[in-house]
């Protein structure tokens, strides 16, 4: 309970961590939750507790216990067995890390760095506010995925627009916290990368390292992890671990004491030895280790002393691997090819043996400490310490069976693979479980030749499922990967369009260029020239479509040339006619109103370029073809200023692509069609369908980490409907997204922006409306936002403050003036606005102005029923102007509404000035009287 409100123990939960201003990405990792489901919980306290917003929601945060200050606990791993010792280096690195950013702790294998790291990070919880964060990159087996292995243990996801890199280093950029990075040795190259770019650009993170060897990047301090202590002042950590480990509970007699040292001594206190010989002492007895330790260690002569430390583990895992029956030999040199925890049924396929034998193996191994063992929901899983993988992937090699192993556990990841193409409730989790192993399969297999077959379907089923797993920017460099893998020119082809579309999603303009361009290149190679056709007609389409998500925008000259080269080889294939078509429709008609596009078009020819496109697109029976062109159609409608045909076109796409299966280009087509026909909708007045639209925008799962663009349309919509809860709630969500994407200047979030500001002018939230203004001027001013969206919110809310003139002069233009930046979604309410100004302020032509808007809005329910109002109050008729509140009432708009009523004057303005209060919004200022 918060000051008397009852909320849920998860919602208590999340409101600890918005007081302690995590990000509710942030909020997902800590608690192990979607971001969807944080938003909802925020959205629950926003409601419950009555406050406007976010930072308003920090402050009714419980205040932190009077014993220290409240952190965020740590995210680290839990090992099963305790601590011991070496006080003295967690003493030297915990300083180490206090004062420099970046500390590698460096050591050979074995040593003891990982441990020494956990503990340190454990006891420096309290030193970062916003919290330690452990990534273990052994299972990576690409330098390029560190960022990715990162933004996993961070719970973000990557943001459409930049790769994973630049995605986590958004979300960090003002964060102060600790992040451990484990096992950095064998993808230094890809870790130093990261790094440098992480720490330039986030000064607060600080970075705890360990490697095998120096990462050689800027800032970088290096500690050398010792092995552990053999006697100091008659206490010897490596003894301490020893009788831990080996669960002795025998008095320690001095001679006991001495010949444990000795053992310990003899491996170098080395800790991964150390455990390896404790974990004999049932079997074995001292004495027996003594013996079997002295044969292997007696041979241990030369090098440097580093070297000597190196081949103690090695000895140690030598006679405890000789130790073994053959056949946990056999089975641990075998699971040694999985990078990720693996389970019994898993083993078995892989090793070879019936599951129940091999459990009571991996059992006999754990029990050697050669395995850990882990409790998971899927059951019990193993897995080898990094050391212990290595050595066994040496014999594995001895034994000649690497190639028959790695070729097992390759049919055994592609059968995973092919499992997961159904999704399930719980098909993350499982996904998450396998992806490491998926990953490490098609880097051995993309090596051998002849694996080549395999590692193309590993390569194409990887693909997918990082697409439906919202990793996009993997799931592009996976198609491109099963390009390169394919044997036939056409699959390689066929997969270069699918990387185009999922570049697409991500809105990285270049790369769907550049891929469309090699998909031709090798359709053309397999003899498909029709095919070869369509993609540079689909490059060229492409290049005006989506303009404004390139970063060196293809010139006119060079889309033109695009499609001269595609129309001999389109022949009569239909697919490749539509796709010249529609590149005709974009490029020589400029249906898209793109960047590059010629600085004038004539309405006829676009619209009958773009209807002949769809009419082809159609004969295909493609209905991602024929919704590309749709887009192209809508464009050309809207241009002519066809507000009803715009929106039925949009909604002719929403048909066509809603029952598709989820696929690359299906999620591009979808989410532009879902952002086309909420504006479309709401341009003709149809609010109820274009918050429906809006709604199904901002929960798609594609958009779950770029909030801002999620929610932008719906703001907008709920702003005009007078939605003002869901529009507070909503801009949280989008605020704190296009922080953490990095306050881009998208030119798409303006009216999302605008609409806020309007809201909270509504409200007479002054600071509030001072926030969203500054947000505004950081995004730019365009003339669509000062004759379109900026107009139409700024006059709705200078006619709530009774400032009519104002309103008249802030649409002084005349709509046809500017009509090619205010027809799309703002014309009708432009001209509705702007005649009830005129009215309100006594216009000597408000009459004529009635009567050209009634022609210009017909058929519009909202922006009609402006108009009507508008003459109502003309004519001084009451009557009407109340029947208006009740059209408003019907068309979704209730902020109208209550604004009519408290025109209308009387008993009426009671009734609406409380329903201006239920809305939350302040009272209107009183309007003039029309003259």
């Amino acid at each position: 309970m918060v000051a008397g409100v009852e909320i849920s123990p998860r919602e208590a939960e999340v409101l600890e961590l918005v007081g302690a201003h995590l990000s509710n990405a942030e909020i997902a990792a800590r608690l192990c939750i979607s971001v969807r489901t944080v938003e909802s919980h925020v959205s629950s306290l926003l409601r419950k507790l009555e406050v406007p917003d976010r930072r308003a929601l920090a402050q009714r945060a419980p205040e932190p216990a009077d014993d220290g200050p409240s952190h965020p606990a740590p995210v680290l791993p839990s090992p099963l067995t305790s601590f011991i010792g070496r006080e003295g280096e967690r003493a030297e690195l915990t300083e180490m890390i206090k004062a420099h950013r970046q500390v590698t702790a460096v050591g050979p294998g074995g040593v003891g760095k990982t441990r020494l790291a956990l503990a340190v990070a454990a006891e420096a919880t309290g030193e970062y506010s916003d919290g330690v964060w452990f990534v273990d990159l052994v299972p990576v087996t690409d330098p390029g995925m560190i960022a990715t292995a990162v933004a996993g243990a961070l719970g973000l996801g990557e943001q459409p627009g930049r790769d994973m890199t630049e995605s986590v280093v958004a979300a960090l950029a003002d964060r102060h916290a600790l992040l451990v990075l484990d096992n950095c040795e064998h993808v230094v190259d890809g870790v130093a990368l990261f790094l440098e770019r992480l720490l330039a650009t986030c000064p607060r993170i600080t970075v705890l390292a360990t490697s095998r060897a120096r990462l050689m990047v800027p800032f970088e301090r290096v500690y050398q992890v010792p092995p552990l202590s053999l006697a100091v002042d008659g206490e010897s950590d490596a003894v301490a671990l020893f009788m831990e480990r080996a669960a002795a509970g025998w008095p320690l007699d001095p001679p006991l004491r001495d010949q444990i040292a000795a053992i310990c001594e003899r491996l170098d206190g080395m800790a991964l030895a150390i455990e390896l010989a404790a974990a004999r002492y049932p079997t074995l007895g001292l004495d027996g280790i003594t013996t079997a330790l002295s044969h292997p260690l007696r041979m241990l002569t030369g090098g440097s002393r580093t070297d000597e430390r190196h081949r103690s583990v090695r000895a140690a895992l030598d006679w405890s691997h000789a130790l073994l029956e053959p056949a946990d030999r056999a089975l641990l040199r075998r699971v040694s090819v999985f990078v990720a925890p693996f389970t019994a049924a898993a083993a078995a396929e892989v090793a070879g043996g019936q599951e129940g034998i091999v459990a009571d193996e991996l059992a006999r191994l754990a029990e050697q400490s050669l395995l850990v063992v882990t409790a998971s929901p899927g059951g019990t899983e193993y897995r080898a310490l990094e050391t212990i993988r290595q050595y066994a992937t040496e014999r594995l090699a001895e034994a000649g069976e690497l190639a028959d192993t790695r070729s097992r556990h390759l049919r055994w990841c592609l059968a995973k693979a092919a499992g997961l193409a159904v999704v399930r409730a719980d098909w993350r989790a499982r996904f998450d479980l396998v992806a490491d192993d998926l990953r490490a399969a098609l880097a051995w297999a993309a090596e051998q030749p002849e694996q080549r077959t395999d590692a193309y379907d590993l390569a194409r089923h990887l693909a997918e499922l990082t697409f439906t797993r919202n990793l996009t920017g993997e799931s592009q460099r996976r198609y491109e990967q099963a390009a390169a893998l394919a044997t036939d020119p056409a699959a390689s082809a066929s997969m270069l369009r699918q990387a185009a579309a999922v570049a697409g999603c991500r809105t990285v303009g270049d790369d769907m260029y550049r891929l469309r361009r090699a998909a031709a290149d090798a359709a053309r190679s397999s003899g498909d020239s029709a095919g070869a056709a369509a993609d540079l007609a689909t490059a060229a389409t492409i290049a005006f479509r989506f303009s404004t998500t390139f970063v060196r925008i293809p010139p006119q000259e060079e889309a033109l040339a695009l499609i001269n080269e595609a129309r001999e080889p389109a022949g009569d294939d239909p697919a490749a006619q539509a796709a010249v078509a529609l590149a005709e429709a974009a490029v020589l008609s400029d249906a898209f109103g793109a960047a590059q596009g010629p600085p004038g078009n004539a309405v006829p020819e676009t619209i009958a370029r773009a209807e002949r496109a769809v009419e082809l697109a159609r004969r295909t029976g493609d209905p991602l073809a024929e919704s590309a062109a749709l887009d192209a159609l809508t464009g050309a409608q809207s241009w002519a200023g066809d507000t009803f045909a715009t929106a039925a076109t949009g909604r002719r796409r929403i048909t066509l692509l809603s029952p598709l299966p989820i696929s690359p280009t299906g999620t591009h087509e979808l989410i532009d069609a879902l952002g086309i026909v909420t504006e479309a909708g709401l341009g003709a007045g149809d609010v109820p369908g274009a918050r429906r639209w809006a709604r199904q925008l901002a929960d798609h799962p594609s958009l779950a980490e770029v909030g801002h663009r999620a929610t932008c349309r719906l703001l907008m919509v709920d702003a005009l409907a007078g939605n003002v809860d869901e529009v507070l709630t909503g801009s949280v969500r989008f605020l704190d997204a296009w922080r953490r994407a990095g306050s881009p200047a998208r030119s798409l979030l303006r009216p999302a922006v605008a609409a806020v500001a309007m809201i909270h002018g509504l409200r007479d939230d002054h600071d509030a409306r001072r926030e969203w203004q500054e947000v505004l001027d950081q995004l730019g001013t365009s003339m669509e936002h000062t004759y379109g969206c900026g107009a139409v919110f700024d006059a709705i809310l200078l006619l709530h403050r009774g400032q009519a003139p104002e309103a008249l002069e802030r649409m002084a233009p005349e709509p046809r003036q500017v009509w090619k930046w205010v027809t799309w979604i703002w014309h009708h309410w432009y001209v509705a606005l702007r005649t009830e100004a005129a009215v309100l302020v006594g216009s000597p032509d408000a009459r004529d102005r009635v009567a050209e808007a009634r022609s210009v809005v017909a058929g519009n329910p909202v922006a009609g029923a402006m108009v009507e109002r508008a003459a109502a109050l003309l004519d001084d008729d009451q009557e009407a102007l109340l029947a208006t509140a009740d059209a408003f009432d019907a068309a979704g708009c209730r902020y109208q509404s209550a604004r009519t009523l408290v025109l209308a004057g009387g008993d009426h303005a009671e009734r609406g000035r409380a329903a201006l209060g239920d809305l939350g919004l302040a009272p209107m200022a009183p309007a003039p009287a029309p003259m």
